[in-house]
C-alpha cells in the first residue's frame, strides 16, 4: 500500500512536469478552479538571446558631502525598480567604479524606450488621499516666499535612517527637510492629521503613512519592519537626491552562444545522460535501469520547475543544472553500493535493499546539504555583489538537488520495489553479482535473494 501511493505520486508528479515541458503549440495554458497553470517556454539570459547593454554615470557634484557609495546605491535600487517595472527578466545592474553603473537587459528590443526607462533621474514626492476622485493628488502648500508650491524631494534632507524607539525599540525611519519643506510639510501634516500621506518615488507609491500630528523639519515613519524600515531610507535617500545620469555607452549584445549552440548543448547533454544510462544499466543491471527511468523522470520535474518559477537559463545556469545530473547518478550509486554490500553479506534482498537505501541515507543527506549552503552562500554573494550569472548558477543547482534528492529516494525506491514484487529476482545476474560457477552454490544464493520476496 505504501509503495502503491509513491508510484502514484510520481505518475502524477511525471505526468504534470511533462505537460508543462512538452512544446505545446502556443503554450500551455490549463485552469482548474482557482489554479493556473501557464507555460510559454524557457526564459533565456543575455548570453543566450543577446539584449542590450548600457554604462550610466552618475553627476555626484550635484551631491557634495555625500557618501558617494550610499549614493550610488540608491541610484541602483531606483534603476531596479524601473528594470523591473520594464518587465525584463534576469537583468544586471551593479556598479562600476565609484560613478558609474552598468545595466544589462537580455531580449530588450527597444532600446530607446529603455534608454527612456533609464535614464530618468529619481523624483521623489508626497501626495494626499483626494476621496472625491478616490486617487492621489499631490500635495502642496504655500512657501516661504508666499507661492503654492508642491512638496517634493527638492526639499528633502537626504539623511534619511532607521532609528529605534526607546519604550518599544521597534524601528522607525527618521526624516528632516530643509526651511522650506519644512514650512511646507507643517502645513500639509496639519491639514492630514488622521489621513494618510502618500510617498511617491517615480510615480509609484513606496509608502502611505497616517498623519498622527503636525509635523514640521523632522519626523518618523513608524509601524514599519525593520527590513521595511532600511528600504524605505534607501528609497526616500535615493529620490532625495538630484543625481543626473547620463548614458556614456551603449550597444547591442549578440548572444554569445545562439540558439544553434543552446540547440548543440542540448545534443551534448542526450548523449551524456545516455552515456550514463548505459553504465548504470550495465554495471548496476536491474537498479541501473530503475535509476534510468528516475534519471528521466528528474529530468522532466527540474526543466518543469525552471519553467514554472520561471528561472532564467544562462549558460552558467546549464552548467548548474548538468552538475545536478551528476548529483542524482551519485546518490543512486551511494545506494546500489550500500545494497550490494548488504547482499554479499548473506541478506535477502529484500532486507538488503531496504539496507541499502537506509545505510546510503546520512552520506546522500550530508552531501547534498552541503551543496545546498554552498548555493545559499553563492546566491547571496551574487544578489549582493550583482553577479548574476553566480545566482543563477547557485538557483539551478540548488533546484536540481533538491528534486535529486525527490529522484534517488522516492522514485528509484518505489520503482525498484514495485519490479521485486512481481517475483523476478531470483537471477543475482539482475543485481550485477557473479553467479557462483557452482550449481549448487548459484541455488543456494538465488534462494537467499527471494527469501523475502521484496521490500517495502
Amino acid at each position: 500500500m505504501k509503495n502503491r501511493w509513491r508510484l502514484s505520486i510520481t505518475a502524477i508528479v511525471t505526468v504534470i512536469s511533462l505537460l508543462i515541458v512538452w512544446p505545446w503549440p502556443g503554450g500551455l495554458n490549463l485552469r482548474v478552479g482557482n489554479f493556473r497553470l501557464e507555460r510559454q517556454g524557457f526564459t533565456l539570459g543575455l548570453d543566450l538571446q543577446g539584449g542590450t547593454h548600457l554604462v550610466l554615470q552618475a553627476d555626484m557634484s550635484k551631491a557634495p558631502g555625500q557618501d558617494t557609495a550610499q549614493v550610488l546605491k540608491g541610484v541602483i535600487q531606483v534603476l531596479e525598480r524601473r528594470v523591473n517595472a520594464y518587465g525584463v527578466a534576469e537583468p544586471v545592474i551593479q556598479s562600476q567604479g565609484s560613478d558609474r553603473v552598468i545595466v544589462e537587459l537580455p531580449g530588450v528590443k527597444d532600446i530607446e524606450e529603455a534608454k527612456k526607462l533609464i535614464g530618468q533621474t529619481a523624483q521623489l514626492d508626497f501626495r494626499e488621499y483626494d476621496p472625491s476622485t478616490g486617487g492621489w493628488k499631490v500635495a502642496t502648500a504655500t512657501g516661504l516666499d508666499g507661492s503654492e508650491k508642491e512638496l517634493t524631494g527638492k526639499y528633502f534632507r537626504p539623511n534619511a535612517q532607521v532609528v529605534f524607539e526607546q519604550r518599544s525599540n521597534q524601528p522607525q525611519v527618521a526624516f528632516e527637510f530643509d526651511d522650506e519643506g519644512a514650512e511646507l510639510f507643517r502645513q500639509i501634516t496639519r491639514r492630514l492629521i488622521g489621513r494618510p500621506l502618500g510617498i511617491f518615488l517615480d510615480g509609484q507609491l513606496i509608502s502611505s503613512p497616517t498623519v498622527q500630528a503636525e509635523i514640521s523639519r523632522n519626523g518618523v515613519i513608524t509601524g514599519v519592519r525593520l527590513q521595511e524600515a532600511r528600504t524605505l531610507a534607501i528609497q526616500m535617500n535615493a529620490g532625495a537626491v538630484p543625481v543626473p545620469i547620463r548614458i556614456v555607452e551603449e550597444r547591442t549584445v549578440d548572444a554569445t552562444l545562439g540558439s544553434d549552440s543552446v540547440r548543440k548543448s542540448v545534443v551534448a547533454g542526450q548523449i551524456a545522460l545516455l552515456v550514463v544510462a548505459l553504465f548504470m544499466i550495465m554495471y548496476y543491471r536491474l537498479p541501473g535501469l530503475m535509476a534510468t527511468l528516475a534519471l528521466g523522470v528528474y529530468t522532466a520535474i527540474t526543466l518543469a520547475v525552471f519553467m514554472l518559477i520561471p528561472v532564467t537559463l544562462t549558460l552558467a545556469g546549464i552548467a548548474g543544472f548538468i552538475l545536478s545530473i551528476g548529483m542524482a547518478v551519485d546518490a543512486n550509486i551511494l545506494i546500489f553500493e550500500r545494497m550490494r554490500e548488504e547482499l554479499r553479506w548473506g541478506r535477502s534482498v529484500g532486507a538488503g535493499v531496504r539496507a541499502g537505501f537506509d545505510r546510503a541515507w546520512t552520506s546522500i543527506r550530508d552531501s547534498n546539504s552541503s551543496t545546498l549552503i554552498t548555493c545559499l552562500l553563492l546566491y547571496w554573494f551574487g544578489q549582493n555583489f550583482g553577479a548574476s550569472l553566480i545566482t543563477g548558477f547557485a538557483l539551478t543547482l540548488a533546484i536540481g538537488v533538491v528534486v535529486s534528492l525527490f529522484s534517488a529516494i522516492f522514485v528509484t525506491r518505489g520503482l525498484l520495489t514495485a519490479v521485486m514484487s512481481t517475483g523476478l529476482i531470483h537471477n543475482p545476474a539482475l543485481f550485477g553479482m557473479e553467479v557462483p560457477d557452482d550449481p549448487a552454490s548459484a541455488s543456494v544464493t538465488r534462494t537467499r535473494l527471494s527469501a523475502e520476496g521484496g521490500a517495502r
